[in-house]
């Protein structure tokens, strides 16, 4: 038996989509070309309300004996003793961050309690599954209860459970922790955390940051002032921060940079992840109120030969925001920015109206005009208004399409600096920021 399978008894494969964690450890970690990267130590959750522990991550060894952080989101397959990668390891030693819990140091051998009052057990191994949403959170729970002889060589019968069908004692009148009032805010939309965080007192603010995921962490700082995002960012540290903004929207961790000085803001890009860091320094080179300081560099590029069905399959992927995926931009090779030269945008509701295996170069919209990254943010809001788009390409002098700039972004950019702590029902366009998609993003 490998790490896959739901067991009936502890020792039947049923579904591949469910690993025990015990069983996983051990497990060799391989990048796409097949060489070893390492071998598993630990699974790394963070808690949720109402919900199931979310995996964030792995604890790797690497040469070295070295413990470090690989992001559940670099997890491209989990296969009985083996674990493939995208090949990117941050090799920095991992450091256990506030929320986070590591599954076989602190679950295993902890007491829970069935919540039908039949009493306790202890937690043997844990089985963490994923959704139809590529997200891992952790499912059925191996519990051995009270053993009922008194023989010395006994054990306790065993049994699984949910999550939600056991719960973790806790001592009356235990004060919250921030761990549990960051709980509370997990279902909160991103910019109503923003408003929920920046409500608290300055000290409970930080607890509450130091708790809260990278990926969470970065959604809110996304909504919020670049002042507030700034105060929060240096309290955290350096190294921390630097693992914000590598969960950030380029454009977004580019603006925050900007409001640094100049050598700290290079201490925290030696920081991020190479090609995190890279995207951020292209962002940088243009300013604030230009299209190319605004836009995103990370928009959705095919080739003229992909087919509808292709560009659909990217659209619908969960984490990418609405204005992103209203369109998709044709170049030619290669296709990450800067591409090469921009052939044209077709957009989502033209492809709805094409057969899956139509090739994208056939439907292409030639009657949308690029903008240079070095049009005014006014210029670029005007064509937007004009031609009732939500995004544009973005091309640098040689034609090359370097990003694209959605409507989101210039409001931004357009809306007063206060805009943020209007009441919702003050205007429509302040209220419209709840809308933004919960976007996971490497740790």
């Amino acid at each position: 038996m490998g790490v896959g399978g739901v067991r009936a008894d502890y020792a039947g494969t049923v579904s591949t989509q469910r690993v025990f964690v015990a069983r996983l450890v051990g497990c060799t970690v391989f990048d796409p070309a097949g060489d070893r990267l390492g071998k598993v130590r630990d699974v790394v959750v963070i808690y949720r309300k109402d919900d199931p522990p979310r995996v964030v991550g792995l604890v790797i060894e690497i040469p070295g004996r070295r413990h470090v952080f690989l992001s559940i989101g670099r997890v491209t397959s989990i296969q009985p003793g083996q674990v493939i990668t995208t090949g990117l390891i941050n090799v920095r030693r991992f450091q256990q961050r506030g929320g986070e819990v590591r599954v076989m140091t602190e679950l295993l051998g902890r007491r829970v309690f069935f919540t039908d009052g039949s009493g306790g057990a202890i937690i043997e191994d844990v089985a963490i599954e994923r959704d139809r949403l590529g997200e891992w959170d952790v499912g059925q729970l191996f519990l051995r209860k009270p053993k009922t002889s008194a023989s010395p060589f006994a054990k306790g019968p065993t049994t699984f459970a949910d999550w939600n069908d056991v719960r973790e004692h806790l001592s009356p009148g235990e004060a919250q922790s921030a761990e549990q009032l960051v709980a509370t805010f997990s279902e909160l939309k991103p910019a109503d955390l923003a408003n929920t965080l920046l409500d608290l007192p300055d000290e409970r603010l930080l607890e509450v940051a130091e708790e809260l995921s990278d990926d969470r962490l970065a959604d809110a700082l996304e909504e919020m002032p670049e002042d507030d995002q700034v105060h929060i960012l240096e309290a955290l540290g350096d190294e921390r921060a630097a693992d914000i903004l590598d969960q950030m929207e380029p454009d977004d961790a580019a603006d925050v940079l900007a409001q640094l000085p100049e050598d700290q803001r290079e201490e925290l890009l030696e920081l991020m992840e190479p090609e995190e860091a890279e995207d951020v320094r292209a962002l940088l080179k243009y300013g604030p109120d230009t299209a190319g300081g605004l836009m995103t560099s990370e928009p959705i590029v095919l080739s003229a030969d992909a087919t509808v069905a292709e560009a659909l399959a990217l659209i619908r992927r969960h984490e990418l925001h609405p204005a992103l995926a209203a369109a998709v931009f044709v170049t030619l090779p290669p296709y990450e920015t800067p591409t090469g030269r921009l052939l044209g945008t077709v957009h989502f509701q033209r492809m709805l109206r094409y057969p899956p295996h139509e090739r994208l170069g056939t439907i292409i919209d030639d009657t949308v005009d690029p903008v240079p990254a070095a049009a005014s943010a006014a210029e670029v809001a005007r064509m937007l208004a004009s031609y009732n788009l939500v995004s544009l390409p973005v091309i640098d002098q040689a034609h090359r399409l370097v990003g694209a700039v959605s409507i989101d972004d210039v409001l931004d950019y357009l809306l007063p600096e206060d805009w943020r702590s209007h009441d919702a029902d003050d205007d429509a366009p302040a209220s419209s920021s709840t809308d933004t998609a919960t976007v996971p993003r490497r740790h």
